[in-house]
């Protein structure tokens, strides 16, 4: 069972992953984040880097990105919010780890550590996947995984790099 949720009048400092493979991968991410403003002050995004898919391999590349910036949604309103998105920009849920227009995770919320059926904080696979803690390490370097007690730095010496490759594509 979860925390207590954070009181919706506080603000909250989080950090978001967005990724997408399929379509104009630039102009969902770009959406993705408009979208977002409404609910979260966007304070950092990082480089855009191009990841191999990891899991299900038959697929496109992906565009991943992490933002951070503050809310004064709960965890669980932040994620309906956050697959409302989703699903406005076309996503569709099919195979596990597939191809999508946009995907947009919630990797930190202060230093919750929160766990209800739909939703894991941190999120529970970010200390394996390098296409998450390559564009995290570049915003936040020095962020504490409320887990582990790990930076992020230290979580990527962890993983390997392969298959994430920064890009000059600008959002």
């Amino acid at each position: 069972m979860g925390d207590e949720s954070p009181e919706c009048s506080q603000t909250h400092d989080v950090y978001l992953a967005l990724g997408s493979n399929l379509g104009d991968r630039r102009a969902h991410l770009q959406e993705a984040l408009r979208r977002l403003r409404a609910v979260v002050d966007i304070q950092q995004v990082s480089t855009v880097y191009e990841t191999e898919p990891v899991g299900y391999l038959d697929q496109p590349c992906f565009f991943n990105i992490v933002c951070h910036g503050y809310t004064n949604l709960t965890p669980q309103e932040l994620l309906r919010r956050a697959k409302t998105i989703e699903h406005q920009l076309g996503r569709q849920e099919t195979i596990r780890n597939g191809p999508r227009p946009v995907d947009i995770d919630i990797l930190f919320y202060d230093t919750l550590v929160y766990t209800e059926e739909n939703l894991v904080i941190p999120h529970p696979r970010m200390h394996e996947r390098a296409f998450v803690l390559v564009p995290l390490a570049e915003i936040a370097p020095a962020m504490q995984d409320p887990r582990s007690g790990k930076s992020v730095q230290e979580l990527l010496q962890g993983v390997a790099r392969d298959g994430v490759t920064g890009t000059s594509v600008l959002l």
